[in-house]
């Protein structure tokens, strides 16, 4: 089996805006290299510097047309960077290993890491390590979206506490739920390949007896004390009613994969059922966090009933 790839580099455009540009036309993954052959050296735990020229590469399935999304590229970025974008097909396994080649262990908040499969990081007593293979899914931690979500729950550790990871990717957010202490996980997502590639990992991390995986229609009828979801800003606006009747009162949500521009648009759709605490901002990215109050949602859509 063949993908397509479309590869940029970025010049002067925000690499982070590529990187949207590119999940929000249908990338299966958006991965951002140094075009230059410039070394970077050791970040803070939880960072993600970037190159002064960064290549932006987007993952996309096989029927999506390429010629197409350089004409959007065109129109949004100009028709200068779009002329310097290259397609190719690329093999299945060629993509999904070469990650490992690129990323060392990483550090979220102050206990959680994030190791690619068989790396190690000298740590001390009390560190959760995950290993994680994220395989055809979306989910390293590179990516700040990701990052601020687990360095939320490094925070927040959900201990005994039944979660709901909805968009699952890789599984990475359900396995660290389960690693800092939840009772369990329902990871839920609409691509197979996601929840096949959550299930490998939880196994790789010995919590597989915990999790539970599943398209989005197969939720249980049930409400949960914590919701994760680390999509983008316009499916999390149309899913505002759903999410919130998949939470008890009191129970807690965790939103990202917003742009900073989108943030307050998708807080306003939450405001009907939550109360917000500040956001945190990372890289031009937002997470949103809010609890559940008592107010009720205009519908039972989302409840499993």
């Amino acid at each position: 089996m063949t993908w397509q790839q479309l590869a940029v580099d970025a010049g002067d455009v925000d690499p982070d805006a590529l990187s949207a540009f590119f999940e929000t036309h249908g990338a299966l993954s958006v991965t951002l290299v140094d075009a230059a052959d410039q070394p970077l050296f050791e970040p803070d735990p939880g960072t993600t510097p970037l190159w002064s020229a960064t290549r932006v590469t987007g993952l996309f399935a096989d029927d999506v047309d390429l010629t197409s999304l350089k004409q959007a590229l065109a129109g949004r970025f100009g028709a200068a960077l779009a002329a310097r974008t290259v397609a190719e097909a690329v093999a299945d396994q060629d993509w999904e290993r070469a990650w490992l080649d690129r990323f060392q262990p990483m550090r979220f908040g102050e206990h959680l890491w994030i190791c690619p499969a068989g790396q190690r990081p000298p740590v001390e007593p009390g560190q959760v390590l995950i290993d994680l293979d994220p395989g055809l899914a979306f989910g390293t931690g590179t990516h700040p979206t990701t990052a601020l979500c687990l360095a939320w729950l490094d925070g927040h550790p959900p201990v005994d506490r039944q979660v709901l990871d909805f968009g699952c990717g890789s599984g990475i957010l359900a396995i660290a739920a389960l690693k800092l202490g939840a009772a369990s996980v329902w990871a839920v997502d609409i691509d197979e390949q996601a929840l096949w590639s959550s299930r490998e990992n939880a196994a790789r991390n010995q919590v597989a007896g915990r999790l539970l995986t599943g398209l989005p229609d197969a939720l249980p009828a049930q409400r949960f004390d914590l919701l994760l979801a680390n999509i983008l800003a316009n499916p999390l606006i149309e899913l505002a009613p759903r999410l919130a009747g998949l939470l008890d009162p009191g129970g807690q949500l965790v939103l990202s994969g917003i742009l900073s521009e989108q943030a307050a648009g998708v807080q306003q759709a939450y405001e009907p059922w939550f109360r917000f605490s500040p956001s945190a901002e990372q890289d031009g990215w937002v997470r949103l966090q809010a609890v559940r109050t008592q107010v009720e949602p205009q519908s039972d859509v989302g409840r499993g009933r």
